[in-house]
């Protein structure tokens, strides 16, 4: 069987490339600019060209057909659109990669599943990608276009740390802060819900979907099984890198108010539309039709994991925020002014 993947190096896509490239039945090729081709197993074919550029693309597949079409940066609708008139005909099964972000926010309940209701007022990045399932779905519904549609959440790698809050940089300036022992910002009370999948654990659920006529017209939410509060995430990611934490509680409303505007921090959207919101999801759909799902790396297992790697690669993982850090200490300092103005 023949698979596209289109992107293919991301935290993602690149766990599941390695698994399926693992598979004697299964020809993997590449889809991207080769920007990151080292990552790639030895095995993988790589199809070099632009993927926003269609001709370019019609021209670098020429008649090969795909048993499945993976896309992995189909952010907004021209780009699935684009992506339907070079692949209809030409493939089996075409994988839209959404997010669970897509859900509404709040649902009427905390227990997620495909059926919950898309709808985020909060986030420009889920209206997106609700808009180019309705897309392809509709093109299902009218043409029999082979669509599955999958939902991850927060999946990480060893190459990053999963933080609530943090600025442009990444993850790393909240672990230097902890590192350093100063104060971390924790939004809300730290005790909502969320869901934390290695992206080797979520492989196995996507690879399952692969080539399966069930998953055809279907929506597949893909996540750990494991539930952790937000303080239990700060605090195994304390526990991994070897020292205490010293959490500080801002409202994420607050937060939303105060950076996105003047700095540029997506809170909006990263918070009230996605980590701020408890959920639990429940994937019993997916397990059905692939039995294998199961979280087999824990959040403490995976912490120490990309923490091991984060300190032993300073130039690719260790990226220094001074302006987010300095974010931090002004948040903390109006937040206590505050509290002292009350008194």
């Amino acid at each position: 069987m023949r698979a596209l993947f289109i992107g293919g190096t991301g935290t993602i896509s690149t766990a599941i490339v390695q698994r399926l490239s693992g598979m004697e039945n299964w020809e993997v090729y590449v889809l991207n600019r080769g920007n990151r081709s080292a990552v790639l197993p030895a095995n993988v074919k790589t199809i070099t060209a632009d993927i926003y550029d269609e001709a370019s693309v019609r021209a670098a597949i020429g008649d090969m057909t795909f048993d499945t079409v993976c896309e992995f940066i189909g952010f907004e609708v021209p780009r699935v659109e684009s992506d339907y008139r070079l692949f209809a005909g030409k493939t089996n099964q075409y994988i839209y990669i959404s997010s669970a972000s897509a859900y509404a926010k709040p649902a009427r309940s905390y227990i997620i599943t495909e059926g919950t209701t898309l709808a985020n007022p909060h986030w420009l990045y889920s209206r997106n990608k609700i808009a180019c399932e309705e897309f392809l779905m509709e093109k299902y519904r009218k043409e029999g276009f082979p669509v599955t549609i999958v939902r991850p959440s927060h999946t990480y790698d060893d190459r990053n740390i999963p933080i609530g809050v943090h600025g442009k940089c990444g993850s790393y300036a909240v672990v230097k802060r902890m590192l350093e022992g100063k104060p971390v910002i924790i939004h809300g009370d730290g005790s909502s819900l969320w869901h934390l999948t290695f992206n080797r654990d979520f492989a196995i659920g996507f690879v399952g979907l692969m080539g399966n006529p069930h998953a055809i017209g279907e929506a597949f939410q893909i996540t750990g099984d494991e539930v952790l509060t937000w303080n239990q995430i700060y605090e195994t990611v304390a526990e991994a890198f070897g020292v205490k934490l010293n959490p500080y509680y801002v409202p994420s409303d607050f937060l939303a108010a105060v950076a996105d505007e003047k700095y540029g921090y997506d809170f909006g959207g990263g918070l009230l539309g996605d980590k701020a919101v408890s959920v639990v999801f429940d994937n019993s759909k997916l397990k059905r039709i692939v039995p294998d799902m199961r979280t087999t790396v824990p959040f403490s297992e995976g912490a120490r994991i990309a923490a091991k790697y984060i300190l032993a690669h300073p130039e690719e993982c260790q990226r220094e925020d001074p302006e987010f850090d300095a974010f931090t200490d002004r948040v903390i300092e109006a937040m206590e002014r505050a509290k002292a103005s009350l008194k």
